[in-house]
C-alpha cells in the first residue's frame, strides 16, 4: 500500500479510537478541518482519512456506528494489532511523527513549548502550515499567473519566501500563509517584509483559508507596497538568556 495511504489509515484509526479528545490534543476545533489540514499534509484526499475513520469506529466505543455492516480488511485487522494498546500521549506522538515535515526537530521544538495549550497550537500551526504549501503545490499550475513555470521549493533555505516559480526570463517569489478560518490574520517576519519590499510585483503572499470547511486562496501581488493588506509594525522586547561555561 502507498505510504501515504498507510498513514492516513493510522490517522482514522487516531481520529476513531480518540475521537473529540484526539481532536482536541492535535488543535483542531472540528473533523473537517483535520480532515482538510491532514489530507493535504499528507498530499492524501481528505475523504480517504473520514474514510479510514469510519472503518474503525465499530470497534471502539464512540456515538458513531461506522462501517458495522462490512467486515474489516485484513490490514486494518493488523493496525489494530500493532497499535491498540497505545494510550493517547504515544499514539499521538506517533502521529506526528507522521505528519510533521521535519518530526525530530519539530518534536524537540514542540517540548520546549510544552506550557498549557502552547504544544496543541505549536501542531495546528506548523501542519496548517505545511497543508498550505501542499495546497499551493496542487494548485499553482492552474492559476493563469503561474502557467509555464517550473516550481523550486525554498522553505528550508531561509531566503524570505517558501517557493520560487522560475519563468525563461524572471521568477516569482511566493510566501504561503495558511488561515484555518475564512478571515484572519497574517505575519510577516521582518526579512519576509524587506524581501517583499525588494521584489516588489515579484512577491507574492498565497493565503490558503476555510479549512474549516473547504480550503479556498487569496493571492496578494506586491503586499507590502499595496493597499490590499495593511501591515503594521509590532516590535517586541525580548530577554535574551545566555550560559557560560569556562574551559
Amino acid at each position: 500500500m502507498k505510504q501515504e495511504l498507510q498513514k492516513a489509515m493510522l490517522i482514522g484509526m487516531y481520529l476513531s479510537k480518540f475521537d473529540k479528545q484526539g481532536l482536541l490534543i492535535l488543535g483542531f476545533k472540528s473533523f473537517t478541518e483535520a480532515y482538510n489540514i491532514l489530507g493535504l499534509s499528507l498530499d492524501v484526499k481528505p475523504l480517504s482519512i473520514r474514510n479510514y475513520r469510519d472503518e474503525f469506529d465499530p470497534v471502539f466505543p464512540n456515538k458513531r456506528k461506522g462501517w458495522h455492516k462490512r467486515p474489516m480488511h485484513q490490514n486494518r485487522k493488523d493496525m489494530l494489532l500493532k497499535y491498540n494498546n497505545l494510550d493517547i500521549l504515544e499514539f499521538t506522538k506517533l502521529i506526528k511523527k507522521i505528519i510533521y515535515k521535519n518530526p525530530d526537530i519539530d518534536l524537540l521544538e514542540e517540548s520546549i513549548l510544552q506550557i498549557g495549550d502552547e504544544e496543541n497550537q505549536f501542531a495546528k500551526r506548523l501542519v496548517t502550515g505545511q497543508a498550505a504549501e501542499q495546497y499551493f503545490k496542487d494548485t499553482f499550475q492552474s492559476i493563469e499567473l503561474f502557467k509555464e513555470c517550473s516550481i523550486q521549493d525554498t522553505t528550508k533555505l531561509g531566503c524570505g519566501f517558501d517557493f520560487k516559480l522560475n519563468f525563461d526570463n524572471k521568477f516569482y517569489a511566493i510566501e504561503v500563509k495558511g488561515l484555518s478560518l475564512n478571515r484572519g490574520s497574517i505575519m510577516l517576519t521582518q526579512k519576509e517584509y524587506q524581501v517583499a519590499n525588494s521584489l516588489k510585483d515579484k512577491y507574492f503572499i498565497f493565503v490558503v483559508k476555510n479549512f474549516i470547511k473547504e480550503p479556498m486562496h487569496n493571492i496578494f501581488r506586491n503586499p507590502t507596497v499595496k493597499n490590499e493588506l495593511k501591515f503594521q509594525k509590532q516590535e517586541q522586547i525580548i530577554t535574551q538568556v545566555n550560559w557560560n561555561a569556562s574551559i
